[in-house]
Formats: structure tokens, sequence, C-alpha cells
């Protein structure tokens, strides 16, 4: 039967207010894309391979291979060895990685923290690859000497290893170059590292001190990040990042191109999107990598000094403190774990909603005013 209580209009309100009282989520939702409206007049969609432009011309792949360009240079992914695609969100980009390492691993194991985003355990049971949890530190981090006692005890199948850059509770960072030092005290050699930097993977090339994500530098096979978050966007997106020479793909006549990607038919309207922050604010997004910091370690300060449980990682804007009651869960939309909450510290989290959500959750007294 029809609801007769929905309405555009009502649907709208609605969403503006729940906007303005946003606080657990990591999507940055401080945009403005009104000046690409006209696009939704167009079926923009794009087949297969965004390398091949194929038959079907209503398309953006000329947009999307900017986007790939862009952030290969970020991560040093050699020029002549970048293959991606803009995904329909990180977890398609995990998706995608742990596929292209069962193909070069049949045999492999997949290895991954307590702390890997749910994503990782849907990806081995698709995949049916063998799955082995890795213990983590109280931070969220890996714990570096469990890992090495699991590889150490299964040194002959492939180690297919997912790392987080940003844990989906703790917002904990794993760190590349310990763990490749020890495949190399283990020797092993046949290995696949998925990079999970669907948050942080956008902090970390902006903050001084952090290990870098560096295809140059570090045997990564695969990379997978949201777009919709630090960037921002109306549509979920990201973007997943692979050696070109490690991909495989097959010809698709009907469609005139191959098909690499794990959806046949993506949004041609997401690359455009990307494309345009990337235009337009590429230059600042150091400047906001900085404000989401600092206002992360107002709250967590704050929060400290009423005496109070809080935690923030380096290379982080996920403040986490005990779970409040209810009502401010359901108002703030927070999202909560067990005993714990969190707030990621998005560019639209400014310290006037940081201080009203503290106000209002009574999880410290605020000592000053908004301040930005």
């Amino acid at each position: 039967m029809k609801d007769s209580s929905l309405s555009i209009e009502l649907l709208l309100k609605r969403l503006k207010n729940n906007t303005e009282v946003h606080a657990g989520y990591p999507f940055n939702l401080k945009f403005d894309y009104q000046h690409l409206l006209p696009l939704l007049e167009y079926a923009v969609i794009n087949l297969g391979d965004p390398f091949i432009d194929g038959n079907y011309r209503i398309s953006s792949k000329d947009f999307e291979r900017e986007v790939i360009d862009f952030f290969a240079k970020l991560y040093d992914l050699p020029g002549d060895d970048t293959w991606g695609y803009v995904t329909a969100g990180g977890t398609e980009g995990n998706l995608y990685g742990l596929l292209l390492a069962r193909e070069l691993y049949p045999n492999g194991i997949l290895y991954g923290s307590e702390d890997c985003h749910y994503s990782i355990g849907k990806a081995a049971r698709m995949f049916r690859l063998p799955f082995v949890q890795v213990k983590s530190q109280s931070n969220g981090e890996i714990d570096y000497s469990a890992l090495h006692q699991v590889l150490s005890t299964n040194k002959n199948p492939p180690a297919i290893i997912n790392l987080n850059v940003g844990t989906t509770i703790k917002g904990a960072v794993d760190n590349i170059e310990k763990v490749v030092d020890i495949l190399e005290d283990l020797k092993i050699k046949r290995f696949h590292i998925h990079v999970d930097g669907a948050l942080a993977g956008m902090f970390v090339p902006y903050m001084s001190g952090a290990t870098p994500i560096d295809f140059t530098r570090y045997p990564i096979g695969s990379l997978a990040i949201s777009g919709h978050k630090f960037i921002g966007t109306p549509i979920p997106c990201g973007v997943v990042l692979a050696r070109k020479h490690q991909v495989q793909s097959f010809d698709v006549e009907y469609i005139g191109s191959t098909d690499t990607t794990i959806m046949g038919s993506r949004n041609g309207i997401t690359p455009v999107l990307l494309w345009d922050a990337i235009q337009r604010r590429q230059h600042q997004f150091a400047d906001e990598v900085q404000q989401c910091r600092q206002n992360a370690e107002y709250l967590w300060s704050q929060i400290t000094a009423a005496g109070k449980f809080a935690l923030l990682n380096p290379c982080s804007t996920t403040v986490v403190f005990d779970r409040p009651s209810k009502a401010i869960e359901h108002r703030w939309q927070l999202a909560c774990y067990n005993k714990i909450a969190h707030i990621i510290v998005m560019q639209n989290h400014t310290r006037a909603l940081l201080d009203r959500f503290i106000q209002e959750s009574e999880i410290a007294a605020v000592n000053c005013g908004a301040c930005n």
C-alpha cells in the first residue's frame, strides 16, 4: 500500500535536520556541487576498463583517468605501472584488492587484524579465502608480534595481508614498514599487501611523521580509499589502485572494452565529482587535514580534561570515548561498539558543533567558546 506520508519536501527537511547533528560517521558533509547539477540530465555510465573508451560514449572515462592519475601520484605508484578505477566506495575497493590477490595466489591465506573493516571478512567468504584474524593492540593497531608468530607457522602458502590505514572504530594506522620487515625477516617472497585506506588514506600523505603509503618504497599490491569521506561527495564512491602488470582482464565485444572491474556498469558522475573537488581543493587538502586533526585534538582535550576516557591515535581524527546514553547516540547518529563510541572529526565538524555535542551529552565541561 502506498505511504501517503512520503514527500520530497519532507525528505529534504529531514536530511537537512539530520545533517546538522551528524557526528559519528566519517563523512565530510561540507561540499558544494550545485554547478554540476546539469549532469543529472544524462545517463553518465562508465562501462568496463577506464583506460579503454569503448562503444558507449555517454561516459566520463577521461575524468576518471585524471582522478586515478592524481591518486597514483599521491601514493607514488609508477605511472607506467598504474591501474585503477573509481569504485562505489571503500568496500568495493577492498573486494577488488583481495580478489586480485586471490587471482595472483589461489592458495594464499588472508591475514588481517581484529580491527579490520567488516568488508575484509566479507571478501574472505565471497572469494573462499582462508582468513586468519590477527590480534590487535589496545589502540586498534595490528599486533606485530602476533603477526610475526602466525606468519612464521605458515611460511609456505602465499600471504595476503590486509593493512588498515584508519581502523573503523579507533582510527588506528598499521605500519607498512614494520610489516614489510616481518616478511623479509621470515623470507616470505610470495605475498600481496592490500591497504584499506578508506578514511586515513587521505590523511597520511599530508601528516608529518607518518609512514608514507608509497608504492615505490614498499611492495604494496593494492590500495582502496573512499571518496565520500575526506573529499566529500553526495554519492558514495572511492578509488582502487593496483599495479598494472598484475591486473587481469578479459575482452567484452558487447561494450567494445575489457572488463577489469567488480561492477561492469559504473557510476559516471562520481569521477566528475572527485575530479571537480581535486581541481578546486587539492592545494588546500593539507590545511583541511590539519584543521580536522586540530579539532580532533580539541575534542580529545575537552573530554580528558574532565577526567574521562578518550583515545586519539596518531594520523587520525577519530576520537573514542565512553558510550553515552541512547538518546545522545540516536540524536547525534553515533557509531558505537560495545562500551565505546566515537566521533570522526571531518571538515564540517567545527568547534562550535563539537561544543554543542559536548554540552548536550554532558561528556565534559566546555572550557572555552567556539573557535572555528
